[in-house]
């Protein structure tokens, strides 16, 4: 990712066509990091409802202020669905003027998307450069990206999510954009080597190829992030100054975690 004079924002859409998957932690996470870096960062939250990011940033404002501190803090946006079909096409200029504002201010734009498909959801994606597809341990999360047949060990077809990433391909080549970095992340993924984690990151490996994403094994599922939650902090503020909290070793894995998931991104710089 390079700062220029001209920005053009690096749009990056973390998603998945499932909740509870860890979306909003890896945004924050992500935005901190690149702020960190000493690149601008705006934010767009699209489950306004749910507001989990939307919440995790207030969170932060809120104890920023109360400590008399500076923590880094992305430009923040949110957008609450409209539920009237009618309005979709408002909403979405909204969100594109938004996008287009934001591109030649940031060096970099983090949208978190809401958990099932909607007109918001869908929209995310063609803005992509990066796609982040967060995904646990778990057959459940593995049915969305492919048709398994786990007797007979095959791979039978994409799953909804991943055709819906191959209709996004298709519609980018259309728009002169013939590349979409697709990345999907384990996470929240368990601490122990067990037969049915090393079962999915085998098909994750496979499906890979079949589809064309890079797949990172990623965070783990630890305590640690909702627990900072609460007071809109990252394992990267840790090692504040004034903050003075004690780093323990899951504190240290995740940081290295997350420094992983950035360099991923841009492997080649």
């Amino acid at each position: 990712m390079n700062q220029t004079a001209e920005k053009s924002a690096h749009i990056i859409v973390v998603s998945n066509e499932k909740g509870g998957t860890g979306k909003s932690t890896i945004c924050m996470h992500l935005a901190i990091k690149l702020l960190q870096e000493g690149f601008s960062v705006a934010t767009i939250d699209l489950d306004g409802r749910q507001g989990t990011l939307t919440k995790y940033i207030e969170n932060r404002k809120h104890f920023r202020l109360s400590r008399g501190i500076y923590l880094p803090t992305p430009e923040h946006f949110c957008y609450v669905p409209e539920s009237n079909p009618m309005l979709y096409e408002s909403s979405q200029k909204n969100l594109d003027q938004c996008i287009r504002n934001c591109r030649q201010k940031f060096d970099a734009i983090i949208i978190d998307t809401p958990g099932t498909k909607n007109y918001l959801f869908d929209a995310a994606h063609k803005y992509a450069d990066t796609l982040i597809t967060p995904i646990s341990d778990s057959m459940i999360d593995l049915s969305v990206m492919a048709d398994i047949d786990y007797t007979n060990d095959k791979v039978k077809g994409p799953g909804p999510y991943a055709e819906f990433i191959w209709d996004i391909k298709k519609y980018l080549a259309s728009q002169g954009k013939p590349y979409l970095n697709w990345i999907v992340v384990g996470n929240k993924f368990s601490n122990f080597n067990s037969r049915n984690k090393n079962q999915v990151f085998a098909y994750l490996d496979k499906l890979s190829k079949l589809y064309g994403f890079r797949f990172l094994p990623g965070l783990k599922d630890r305590v640690i992030y909702k627990e900072l939650f609460l007071e809109g902090l990252t394992v990267l503020d840790m090692s504040h100054e004034k903050l003075k909290l004690k780093m323990s070793m899951s504190h240290l894995a995740a940081k290295r975690e997350i420094k992983n998931l950035a360099e991923f991104i841009c492997p080649d710089e």
